[in-house]
């Protein structure tokens, strides 16, 4: 590898598959629940609000688990942790076959969330091993995508077992295929052998850069602000998508749980040409703040500009037309924070830095959840308090775009990083 044609290890494109498929069935282990919320509600007799906590409950221990397990992968070869987390959304799906109580579910969804909390950092951080700087939009982008394939691909699989078997049986469904991905890890899956070593630093040698430095790097910060701000829709997505469509818009459930697609067929175009886009301009040598971060940024804040106006379309087809476009018109935010991140952290701390950031966003899913339940109930109607919750989200993501567009300048941040790097001994021989 030169640094004038810097190529992908041999065989990255490979392990970029089997991780696409591992964040596949990340997230339809996620959306399972939403999928299935009416008769999930009427089985076990829910209210909004105890729904709203069901759906919150999967990200109770989610942020944390990230954090811990992503230090941990800064010391620990990612394919052991990539494998530790499929066991465990595995095996938390098969209680969900017997009889079940809330208590059950909330504790299985807290369960799985813990596992599933590390899932995309540590994805990253094991792809990023394979493929250099300037060659990352794509895979990421990629990875990325397993969230919206995992709901492509599940959604009607899933709709159809719940619509003609039970809703139990999907969970059981993703079990299964959770130890599938388990076995094809085992087989295939490798470490990648690719170092983000700076010329500067001399052999034996590595940078670090204080962690507070890193967390209160504005880039850093402003791109957890619009990714913080999207992923509350997409936790809405997760959750209560499929609900509003059933017993908002008065779609059949068969009906509306495939319409469930939809927002993550436009999300993953969105993703896949965002990807694409930023990494040509930076081939290109365009800078990170316009490629990275003014690309993303925008986006989101367009989003907050639709969804307002969700409520006041006359029609069914347009209200779910705009829903899907403001929510996930923004999602190229999902691929460049990570890559920002990449940036402006040292490779020794990256595992952790993906991690934190990735679970400061996906506090919004904490949050998300309760909070669109209550606005139901508390609404004059189901469909009033959906949409009121769709303004709220709209508010979100346009003031987390602008936050994007006036802070992310990782080329401004990384020259006032590079006055608080040292240069350290490697205190152990370094793992492939």
């Amino acid at each position: 590898m030169t640094d004038q044609q810097p190529r992908p290890l041999k065989g990255a494109w490979g392990m970029t598959a089997l991780l696409l498929l591992f964040m596949l069935i990340n997230f339809a282990d996620k959306v399972v629940v939403g999928l299935a919320a009416q008769p999930i509600m009427a089985d076990l007799k829910l209210s909004p609000e105890q729904f709203g906590l069901l759906g919150s409950s999967f990200f109770f221990l989610f942020a944390i688990s990230g954090v811990v397990v992503g230090f941990i992968t800064n010391r620990v070869q990612t394919r052991h942790t990539l494998l530790v987390m499929a066991i465990i959304w595995s095996v938390v799906q098969f209680p969900m076959l017997g009889t079940v109580t809330l208590e059950m579910l909330i504790a299985c969804r807290i369960i799985l969330g813990a596992g599933e909390g590390p899932a995309a950092p540590v994805a990253l951080h094991s792809i990023y091993k394979w493929f250099p700087d300037q060659l990352r939009g794509m895979p990421t982008a990629i990875i990325a995508q397993g969230s919206a394939l995992g709901v492509i691909i599940a959604v009607p699989t899933l709709n159809w077992i719940i619509v003609n078997y039970s809703w139990h049986w999907a969970f059981g469904a993703l079990g299964i295929a959770g130890l599938c991905w388990v076995v094809l890890w085992l087989i295939f899956g490798r470490e990648g052998t690719l170092v983000d070593q700076p010329a500067h630093v001399a052999e034996g040698m590595v940078e670090r850069v204080p962690y507070r430095r890193l967390l209160t790097c504005p880039s850093i910060v402003a791109a957890c602000c619009a990714g913080f701000a999207s992923y509350w829709g997409l936790a809405l997505g997760l959750t209560w998508f499929t609900s509003y469509l059933v017993d908002g818009l008065g779609y059949s459930q068969t009906v509306g749980g495939n319409l469930t697609i939809l927002p993550w067929i436009f999300g993953m175009c969105v993703v896949l040409a965002g990807g694409w886009l930023s990494q040509r301009l930076k081939k290109a040598g365009v800078s990170s703040r316009l490629s990275r971060g003014v690309l993303a940024a925008s986006t989101v804040a367009l989003g907050g500009c639709i969804l307002p106006f969700v409520g006041s379309m006359p029609t069914p087809g347009l209200k779910v037309a705009f829903l899907v476009v403001g929510a996930a018109i923004g999602s190229s935010i999902y691929v460049v924070t990570p890559m920002i991140v990449s940036e402006l952290t040292p490779q020794p701390q990256r595992a952790a830095m993906l991690a934190i950031t990735s679970s400061i966003i996906t506090l919004a899913g904490v949050i998300a959840p309760l909070a669109m339940g209550a606005t139901i109930q508390n609404a004059s109607s189901p469909v009033v308090g959906y949409e009121q919750g769709y303004v709220i989200l709209g508010g979100l993501l346009l003031a987390g775009g602008i936050i994007g567009l006036l802070f992310i300048r990782p080329e401004a941040d990384r020259a006032r990083l590079a006055a608080h790097t040292v240069m350290l001994p490697v205190a152990v021989p370094a793992r492939a």
